[in-house]
C-alpha cells in the first residue's frame, strides 16, 4: 500500500501546499470581507462576529492538490465528491449572502437537494450498484452536515478531524485492500495543520461550509468504503467500531432534527440548545472546556474504536 499510495507523500504535499497558501487566503478572505455572521441564537458566541470564515479553502487546496498529484484518477469518486461539496458550501458561504441581502445562506432545503443530487451523480460513477449508492448517500449527507455543526468553535473542527481520520486510515490498512484511503486521510490531516495554526483561540478564521461540508463528506464516504471494500474483515464487524468512532458527530447532529421536531409539534425543546456543544455553553461552560471535552471524547473513541479492530484483524488475519 505504501508504494502504490505513498501516505507520508500524500501528507507532506498537503502540508506544503496549504503551509504555502494559508497566508494569502487569509488575507483574500479578509479583503472580500468573507466575516462570521452569529446567530442570534447563540450570544455566547457573539464576539465572534465579523472573524474572517471560508478557511476551509486552505484545507481543501491542499488536499485536492495532494490527491490529485498522488492518487489521481484512481481516487476519482472521493477527489470529485470532496470539490462538489466544496463548492456548494462556497454557494452557501459567499454567494448567497452577496445576492440575496439579510440571507446567512442556502436555506436547508435547496442544500440538502444540492447535496443528494451531487452524491448520488459522483457515487454512479464508482458503481452501479444501488445498496452501496443508498449507504454512500445516507452517510456522506450524515457526516457532511454532522461535521458542519462541529464548526464554529476554536479549534474544535479541525482537530476532531485529524482524530477521526488517523483511525480510518488504520481501519483500511486492515481491510487488507490496496486502498487508496490511507492516502487520501494523510492527506486531509496534512492540509489540516496549516489551518489549525490560524484557527487555535484565539481564532483568526473559521472553517465555513466550503470546508466543513467536503471534510464531512469525505469522511462519509470513507465509512461506506472500508468495510464494503474489505477482503481480511466482514463488513458487520466493523459496526460496532465504526459506530464507537463517529459516536462525538452523532452526537453533534442527531439532537438537531429532534430539537426541531420538537418545537414544531409540541411548542417545547427537549435539549436547552443544540447543536450539543451550545448547550454545555448554555450551562456555564467556557468554551475552552467545552472543546477539550470533546476532543478527549474523541481521542477516547478513537483509541477504543482503533484497539477494537486491531485485536480483530490480528486474531482473522
Amino acid at each position: 500500500m505504501i508504494e502504490e499510495y505513498p501516505v507520508g507523500l500524500s501528507f507532506v504535499i498537503a502540508l506544503v501546499v496549504s503551509g504555502f497558501l494559508a497566508p494569502w487566503i487569509l488575507r483574500t478572505l479578509i479583503r472580500l470581507k468573507s466575516q462570521q455572521t452569529i446567530s442570534a441564537h447563540v450570544q455566547e458566541h457573539a464576539h465572534k462576529q465579523g472573524t474572517p470564515t471560508m478557511g476551509g479553502l486552505i484545507i481543501i487546496a491542499g488536499f485536492l492538490v495532494s490527491a490529485l498529484v498522488v492518487q489521481g484518477q484512481k481516487a476519482i469518486v472521493p477527489i470529485l465528491l470532496v470539490a462538489l461539496f466544496a463548492i456548494i458550501g462556497f454557494v452557501d458561504d459567499f454567494v448567497v449572502p452577496r445576492m440575496a441581502k439579510g440571507k446567512r445562506g442556502l436555506g436547508w432545503k435547496q442544500k440538502l437537494g444540492m447535496q443528494i443530487l451531487g452524491t448520488i451523480l459522483i457515487a454512479r460513477i464508482g458503481t452501479d450498484n444501488w445498496t452501496i449508492i443508498g449507504l454512500v448517500l445516507f452517510f456522506v449527507l450524515f457526516f457532511s452536515n454532522a461535521y458542519n455543526f462541529a464548526d464554529g468553535m476554536d479549534a474544535l473542527a479541525g482537530t476532531l478531524a485529524i482524530l477521526i481520520v488517523i483511525p480510518l486510515a488504520i481501519f483500511s490498512d486492515l481491510s487488507g485492500l490496496r486502498s487508496f484511503t490511507p492516502s487520501l486521510m494523510a492527506a486531509l490531516a496534512g492540509a489540516m495543520i496549516p489551518f489549525l495554526f490560524y484557527n487555535a483561540p484565539p481564532a483568526r478564521v473559521f472553517m465555513g461550509d466550503v470546508g466543513s461540508l467536503p471534510i464531512g463528506a469525505l469522511i462519509g464516504y470513507t465509512f461506506v468504503e472500508i468495510p464494503v471494500r474489505s477482503i481480511h474483515l466482514h463488513w458487520g464487524l466493523y459496526v460496532l467500531p465504526l459506530f464507537v468512532l463517529a459516536l462525538v458527530l452523532i452526537a453533534e447532529l442527531v439532537p438537531v432534527p429532534i430539537q426541531i421536531a420538537s418545537v414544531k409539534l409540541r411548542g417545547k425543546r427537549v435539549f436547552p440548545k443544540t447543536p450539543i456543544h451550545h448547550a454545555f455553553q448554555d450551562a456555564g461552560w467556557p468554551e475552552t472546556r467545552v472543546v477539550w471535552m470533546f476532543l478527549l471524547t474523541q481521542t477516547v473513541c478513537s483509541a477504543l474504536a482503533t484497539g477494537w479492530l486491531l485485536l480483530l484483524g490480528g486474531r482473522l488475519r
